[in-house]
């Protein structure tokens, strides 16, 4: 095995949930300032996810005072102190990009049981 791939794979977090297109999720993010360091939580609904291994990254879509915000995580990061799924949602597609589009209830995804 290649020695770029070994140091890659000993970095991949094994202590997330499975996360799928469509979930609502809670991203707990370490934020430096200053000297002090805190926890952010960022919640919102994934709707694209890329790559795969050390470099795999996740689109998180919310609402702020009624405009849409979308941030994009690796999710590998040490940065990310935990990730919580809240809801599961049922979709039928890979990537959610028509949410952007969409306004209230319209950009609702269905839970899955």
């Amino acid at each position: 095995m290649n020695i770029v791939d070994t140091v890659a794979q000993s970095q991949i977090r094994t202590d997330l949930p499975k996360l799928v297109i469509g979930d609502t999720v809670r991203v707990h993010i370490k934020v430096k300032e200053g000297t002090r360091e805190r926890i952010q939580v960022y919640e919102g609904t994934i709707i694209a996810k890329k790559h795969s291994g050390i470099a795999q990254t996740m689109t998180v879509r919310r609402l702020s005072y009624g405009v849409g915000v979308e941030k994009i995580f690796p999710v590998n990061s040490p940065n990310i102190d935990k990730i919580e799924v809240v809801r599961k949602g049922k979709v039928r597609r890979a990537k959610l990009y028509y949410l952007r589009d969409r306004v209230g209830k319209a950009a609702k995804v269905k839970e899955r049981i």
